[in-house]
């Protein structure tokens, strides 16, 4: 039977109902905000835009944060944030207020991965940390899937007032969410051995910026199937607009129901670099199976289509591979002091991933449509590569699933990594006194 951690029920009950809510606008993006404010379409596509960059641009501070003040106590405001910022997006019908409401959620929702994630990093340890690594990408994926489906049903009936009751209870998801978060026991502060890290100290950390680029390199086949799979399946291979729905939820329903076998199957491969690496291999193959379909224009729909869902199906089996395994890597990566900081850093290769992906994808489909999946192949099995060389220069111990990190009781204050570990790794021991009021 898995073992449950202090605060693990009430962290999961949150993602589910953030989740929930998400999906209640998440699927109608730019269409929700103009019924729920009533401005032009380019200008709400500008302001997010520049809202974005902003929040992603925010990321070192809500790392240090979290360093400074704890995940626990970051993600309730992150929750709080977000909460307030689509409660008041109704409320928003001038340009300048929309930009202020954008900015304000922006930097919660661009922090919050980084937050999740070293709030796991407290509450968990070892093959834990990969467990709930995929179960919260499993309830993401869920909760995104019923809640537009809610959402549809909400808009069906009520119209564009619809629009913003999604709005006020995507709102109240984040809030309730929060409550869940209050029950997640705070984390013992910590007598530390040597000077707080800096970003300097980040920076300088060279194995550790060569996991944060092969991430950024693989993260950009993420954005493959939200951007470039609907204009390639419909524009080269002249796919029915329908074609689009059917990929996306047999993706969905996968990585909801998939993801938490996948992964315990796959921690017996018992290296976390070679299970991301895998997986952005099996990127790699869907990627080249995209191109034999613009190559080949098999003749049919019906051969189109099961193709289509086949190729979707092995991009998929990367995703579930490579997420929990490259998340919960970075995770057992950073020093337990700094976590904040170091997965902040982290989470920005995911965001400038996002941010750079449209404008490739589009400039290398015109070219043409072949293109950017070749690109894709290439970045990706780069990325792999690049992963399997940092091995040698982690800690054995954030690598390996089978082995977590004990104390050696002959020398206390010292943190032993299992056998394996490269000298120059140990790392002083943190060690707990009675938590703060």
């Amino acid at each position: 039977m898995t073992r449950r951690n202090p605060g693990e029920r009430a962290l999961i009950t949150g993602m589910t109902i953030d989740a929930l809510g998400s999906g209640m606008y998440v699927p109608f993006s730019l269409v929700f905000f103009q019924r729920v404010t009533g401005l032009p379409l380019t200008a709400i596509g500008a302001v997010l835009t520049v809202a974005g960059l902003a929040g992603m641009a925010l990321l070192p501070l809500a790392g240090a944060a979290v360093d400074r003040f704890g995940a626990r106590r970051m993600q309730l405001v992150g929750y709080t944030v977000r909460g307030l910022g689509f409660a008041a997006y109704p409320l928003a019908v001038t340009l300048p207020a929309f930009a202020a409401v954008a900015l304000f959620t922006a930097a919660g929702d661009r922090a919050f991965p980084a937050i999740q994630q070293a709030t796991i990093g407290d509450i968990a340890e070892g093959v834990d940390r990969d467990r709930l690594n995929a179960l919260a990408r499993s309830l993401r994926n869920a909760g995104l899937g019923a809640g537009g489906l809610i959402a549809s049903v909400i808009i069906g009936l009520a119209g564009d007032t619809g629009f913003t009751v999604t709005a006020w209870l995507n709102a109240a998801s984040f809030l309730v969410a929060a409550l869940f978060a209050r029950q997640v026991p705070r984390r013992m502060p910590m007598i530390r051995s040597r000077a707080r890290i800096g970003y300097r100290e980040v920076l300088a950390d060279l194995p550790f910026l060569g996991l944060t680029g092969a991430n950024f390199l693989i993260a950009l086949g993420y954005s493959a199937l939200s951007l470039l799979l609907p204009a390639y399946a419909i524009t080269v291979l002249h796919a029915p607009a329908a074609t689009v729905g059917a990929l996306f939820a047999v993706n969905t329903a996968l990585c909801a129901l998939a993801g938490v076998p996948v992964t315990r199957l796959a921690v017996r491969m018992g290296r976390r670099t070679r299970v991301a690496a895998t997986g952005a291999a099996v990127f790699a193959l869907a990627f080249l199976g995209f191109i034999l379909l613009g190559t080949a224009r098999p003749g049919g729909t019906a051969v189109l289509l099961v193709v289509l869902v086949g190729t979707t199906v092995l991009y998929t089996g990367g995703e579930l591979l490579h997420s929990p395994a490259a998340s919960t890597l970075a995770i057992a990566v950073a020093p337990e002091d700094a976590r904040g900081r170091y997965l902040a850093a982290y989470q920005l290769s995911w965001s400038l991933a996002a941010t750079v992906a449209p404008a490739l994808f589009t400039t290398l489909l015109v070219v043409d449509g072949r293109l950017p999946w070749l690109f894709l192949t290439g970045s990706v099995l780069a990325g792999a590569a690049l992963i399997i060389r940092l091995e040698r220069r982690l800690p054995a111990a954030a690598l390996n699933t089978s082995e977590a990190p004990t104390v050696n009781q002959n020398r206390p204050g010292v943190l032993v990594e299992p056998s394996g570990t490269e000298p120059g790794h140990l790392r002083p021991a943190q060690v707990p006194v009675t938590a703060a009021a």
